[in-house]
């Protein structure tokens, strides 16, 4: 009789936490000194608080939670009961499993030992975890392969947006380097070849990574050429203030673009350059200094009337100018220390004269961040450079 009695007390048990769970009846059946052996989720407390934590936190995830008794065994003060609990996860997140609104069958041997009609252990075998945790990895399987893909179109935007050739200009050297980092950027380069033998030379950074940077990346790209071509003899200031108001209607909130714009006249060796926030350009002179090349303007996509500076130098033969995306100067030794600006500047005053400036600079780079460094940011250096006099 009292076996019988202890089954029953038990199926009111799993009615009162596995069925409708009703935590007001599971407080009246847990005894005082109530142990649960099992944690059913991370962060269960011991004790009665605990385990009501753990049930309360159960059913605010899964809906429609039943339960079949398929077998149960009664001697003395103990209870083994093999049941099967049917429960929709729909609610919300649970063991970092987000809903996935799919009925799930979860089955379990639980162990309970009575006292004076409450239930003062408990034992549970179940496979609510093992498939939990199952769900989790298929979740971020398919979250990883989300990214994945996302990667794969960025990388294919940003490449088809890079110019496929480099102009060829008698009497000067052109040298873009571009080194991706596996999460791609919005960093950006182009050629814009202008009338009267001129050429516009661009480089930028969108913010942001992945699709919405390439995309906002490659159109910037494509206004400023289109500007450019079409303005003809207006200064680089002009063309970044049209690109500016143009850009304001179509960018992402939160997103802006900074760039360097310069046009360089191959005969008279004079070099006209305006700046969008961008990092500046360092001018390497024959005396061995490296100069910044300062011009004032806010980055596009963020206010508009936005008017910005022109500002002029020539280029002596020899001297080079070195263009660059934030991704060297930002970049992290394994001691948190950045590359930084001074550092390169340093290094170009150096060794600006040599024709293998952009190599030099990366080995630099590798030199300090050590082995083992992840790219935090795609890499772009590009060397302008006068290799002769001009007649």
């Amino acid at each position: 009789m009292l076996a019988e009695q202890n089954k029953a007390l038990v199926r009111r048990f799993f009615e009162a936490h596995e069925g409708k769970a009703d935590l007001d009846t599971l407080d009246k059946m847990l005894a005082p000194d109530f142990i649960s052996h099992i944690r059913r989720l991370p962060g269960q407390q011991p004790g009665r608080e605990g385990y009501k934590w753990a049930i309360a936190e159960l059913a605010a995830a899964f809906s429609d939670r039943r339960f079949l008794v398929e077998e149960q065994v009664a001697e003395g003060d103990t209870v083994v009961t093999r049941f099967i609990v049917r429960a929709t996860h729909d609610r919300k997140e649970i063991m970092g499993v987000a809903p996935t609104d799919r009925e799930g069958a979860y089955k379990a041997v639980a162990i309970h030992r009575i006292s004076g009609g409450k239930i003062t252990e408990e034992w549970t075998l179940a496979t609510t975890g093992p498939k939990l945790l199952g769900q989790r990895l298929e979740q971020e399987e398919r979250e990883r392969e989300r990214i994945e893909q996302e990667l794969r179109v960025a990388r294919r935007i940003q490449q088809a947006s890079l110019p496929k050739e480099v102009p060829t200009l008698e009497g000067w050297e052109i040298s873009p380097h571009y080194r991706p980092a596996r999460e791609v950027g919005g960093d950006f380069y182009d050629f814009f070849e202008l009338d009267e033998a001129r050429l516009g030379v661009v480089v930028g950074d969108a913010t942001g990574k992945g699709v919405p940077a390439a995309l906002v990346a490659e159109a910037t790209s494509n206004m400023l050429r289109a500007v450019a071509k079409a303005l003809g003899f207006s200064s680089a200031g002009e063309v970044l203030s049209r690109v500016n108001e143009t850009l304001l209607a179509r960018i992402p909130p939160n997103m802006f673009v900074t760039c360097f714009y310069c046009i360089l006249d191959p005969k008279s060796a004079s070099l006209s350059y305006a700046n969008a926030g961008h990092d500046l350009p360092y001018l390497r002179r024959r005396s061995g200094e490296a100069e910044e090349m300062r011009a004032r303007g806010m980055p596009l996509g963020l206010m508009p009337g936005t008017s910005y500076e022109e500002k002029e130098t020539i280029l002596e033969a020899g001297e080079a100018t070195l263009f660059y995306s934030d991704g060297l100067v930002e970049a992290h030794d394994p001691q948190g220390k950045m590359f930084g600006f001074p550092r390169l500047q340093a290094l170009v005053a150096e060794h600006g004269e040599e024709k293998s400036l952009e190599e030099i600079l990366l080995e630099e780079l590798y030199s300090f961040v050590g082995e083992g460094w992840e790219q935090e940011d795609d890499i772009i250096l590009l060397t302008l450079r006068r290799s002769a006099s001009l007649s």
